[in-house]
């Protein structure tokens, strides 16, 4: 009965053991994949953030175009709509650098 009880630890050792190397193999292996993706997703930041920021200014050359026409035309809403557009553009401009912070 003796025998039975140690040959069954003795295998769930050798199981555990067996887990464990696995886990540290596939872990290891992890690792270099999350490596190389950090390395892919470095070399897309600068263009990217540069592209939002070149969209913000479009869309500022786009707002002041649009508010100097309703300027132009007496609208009485060029206030709220200067507020509008320079908040889209301000928003544009600081998310492409933040991206760029955060990510160098």
């Amino acid at each position: 009965m003796k025998t039975k009880v140690q040959f069954f630890f003795k295998r769930a050792e050798a199981l555990v053991a067996l887990l464990i190397l696995s886990l540290y193999h596939a872990m290891a292996q992890s690792a270099a994949g999350i490596d190389q993706a950090t390395a892919e997703v470095s070399s897309y930041i600068d263009p990217i953030s540069n592209l939002i920021i070149a969209i913000g200014a479009v869309v500022g050359l786009i707002g002041g175009v649009r508010v100097y026409i309703k300027w132009q035309s007496g609208d009485q809403d060029t206030q709220k709509s200067i507020m509008g557009w320079f908040g889209a553009c301000l928003f544009l401009i600081l998310v492409g650098v933040v991206i760029k912070a955060f990510f160098v």
